[in-house]
């Protein structure tokens, strides 16, 4: 439908595919967030309608002088020509035709957040033991639940924020929860009693969210699928890398300032990064900036027929009850988002797991410092970089075969970000027999962060690999598939930490961790299957239904 996109627009931003040589590329994208949910659009165009609304539509938006007025009025009778779209192949409104800084900003700022949230579930660990004793608890199973009450918050926000930001857009829906996530850390900071932080971590944990789940689709609403690995490569690495800096830094603080802190700390960088967010953020989804187009476009021209192509004939409140109900719906009918909300389930409870179980057994075991077990930490933080290293690796390798055989993108399949799916999986047990025997036989302590390192790898490669999927399959919906993904292993990683303990004084550290590489084993067949079938099941759900 769009033409090739001037050269001029490149910004030279190669890397998240802005560069004039990928037109056709971000103008199948345009074409598929089109067809994700025209068929939808009631009175609903065929293409060569579109073809022709767009033509006229072209002309008249932005530039409203009084020839261009007295012409859509003219022309009110056709209903082809009431239907605004982008201005052209260069229209800088589409996000794809965003300067380079634009992007980068955008996707930095993404990033960011979505470590800053993550990192400050785990943060916090270090500081129980003084909370403990200044509030005068010693139930150490709620000691743990302060920790891990937080993630039970992601599990509920993306159930609402993802809904919302596909309704009325991604920035507000960023603008809030960031405001509301640094009060409730506020109120963690000045919490009087256990009871009240408790509240206040769930409802931080719930809005801090917003980022993991709606980032992936403020992503592909700029950048096009065959450039998306490097963006989600930084994105992705948030949410694993910060819950394991977290302990590295909360041991610092709480060693030196107290656990209160920990809490000031995140509130003092959560509010900058609000504030940037709120100056310099810029919408990104495509049916929110084109139906405030067509509400400028209306008041400038007083031609009320006029809509946007991407508007499905619904209320707000329409909108926002189809799309409450749409993580919910994945979760259940659609056979990929359930098979892989499980998985990750799995992959992502590991890591919480983790944060438990290293203090006790470095603490007790090895005789390590509160801020020294923190340190621990970092044999995760190493594997997951190696992981994501890895991953990119083979992402750009595959690119540049695509390159070479100049395949268009079009017919690159989502199955192709699975490829080093097995591999993390199988590095999962691999890691927990290493981690497992040798805190068992009290070996030398670089020996288990070794396997701490092999498990981070295994993580990391699982965690993006997924991600990167949902993304490609669902595009317009990518928000709705992370939440429904966010939603399950986020009741894991707060669940299964309440467990960890238990475990291993019942099985001991050798038997508990083979335990957990078994079940790891157990998901082998999962990534193998779904590379050999994963197609048919994921053709075989309708996003239509959504």
């Amino acid at each position: 439908m769009l033409g090739r996109k001037k050269d001029s627009s490149a910004g030279g931003f190669e890397l998240l595919g802005v560069e004039a040589e990928n037109t056709k590329e971000q103008n199948s994208d345009l074409e598929n967030q089109k067809a994700a949910i025209e068929t939808n659009t009631p009175g609903g165009t065929n293409n060569s309608q579109h073809q022709h609304s767009n033509s006229k539509a072209s002309d008249s938006p932005l530039q409203v002088t009084s020839e261009d007025e007295a012409t859509l009025n003219a022309l009110d009778a056709d209903p082809d020509s009431n239907i605004v779209w982008w201005d052209g192949d260069d229209d800088p409104e589409n996000p794809y035709n965003w300067p380079a800084w634009q992007k980068y900003l955008n996707c930095g700022l993404l990033s960011t957040l979505t470590f800053i949230t993550p990192l400050a579930s785990s943060i916090f660990a270090p500081g129980v033991p003084k909370l403990m004793v200044d509030f005068k608890e010693t139930n150490q199973e709620l000691g743990a639940f302060v920790v891990s009450v937080y993630v039970l918050g992601f599990a509920f926000g993306p159930m609402l924020m993802a809904p919302l930001s596909e309704v009325y857009g991604r920035t507000i829906v960023y603008h809030v929860c960031n405001i509301l996530f640094v009060c409730f850390t506020v109120g963690c900071a000045l919490a009087p009693n256990m009871a009240a932080l408790i509240v206040f971590r769930f409802f931080a944990g719930a809005f801090g969210a917003c980022p993991m789940t709606n980032g992936g689709g403020s992503i592909s609403d700029m950048i096009v699928q065959e450039k998306r690995a490097v963006a989600m490569s930084a994105f992705s690495i948030g949410p694993l890398i910060g819950p394991i800096l977290g302990p590295v830094v909360g041991g610092v603080l709480v060693d030196n300032k107290g656990w209160r802190w920990v809490f000031w700390v995140v509130t003092i960088i959560g509010g900058f990064l609000a504030v940037t967010m709120i100056l310099t953020m810029r919408e990104t989804y495509a049916p929110v900036i084109l139906k405030r187009k067509t509400q400028r476009l209306i008041k400038e021209t007083g031609n009320v027929n006029l809509r946007s192509k991407l508007d499905m004939g619904l209320s707000d409140a329409d909108l926002f009850k189809r799309a409450i109900v749409r993580p919910t719906k994945l979760l259940i009918f659609s056979p990929i988002c359930t098979i892989f909300a499980f998985y990750l389930m799995i992959v992502y409870g590991y890591l919480y797991l983790l944060f438990t179980s290293v203090p006790f057994i470095f603490q007790n075991a090895y005789g390590f410092s509160a801020s020294t077990v923190g340190l621990v930490y970092l044999g995760l933080g190493v594997g997951s970089f190696v992981g994501l290293f890895w991953f990119s690796f083979d992402t750009n390798k595959q690119l540049q075969k695509m390159k070479a055989q100049q395949q268009d993108h079009k017919d690159v399949k989502p199955e192709v970000r699975l490829k080093l799916l097995p591999v993390g999986t199988l590095l999962l047990p691999i890691g927990f027999f290493i981690y497992g025997w040798t805190t068992e036989y009290e070996t030398h302590w670089m020996a288990p962060i070794i396997g701490l390192a092999v498990i981070g790898t295994g993580n990391l490669i699982c965690f993006m690999a997924v991600s990167m999927y949902l993304v490609d399959a669902y595009n317009m919906y990518a928000a709705s598939a992370l939440a429904a993904n966010t939603v399950m292993r986020s009741i894991a990683g707060a669940t299964l930490p309440l467990c960890a303990l238990k475990m291993y004084d019942a099985l001991g550290l050798g038997w508990g961790n083979s335990l957990l590489a078994f079940i790891a084993i157990a998901l082998l067949p999962i990534p193998i299957l779904i590379k050999r079938y994963g197609e048919k099941l994921r053709t075989s759900f309708n996003n239509d239904r959504l």
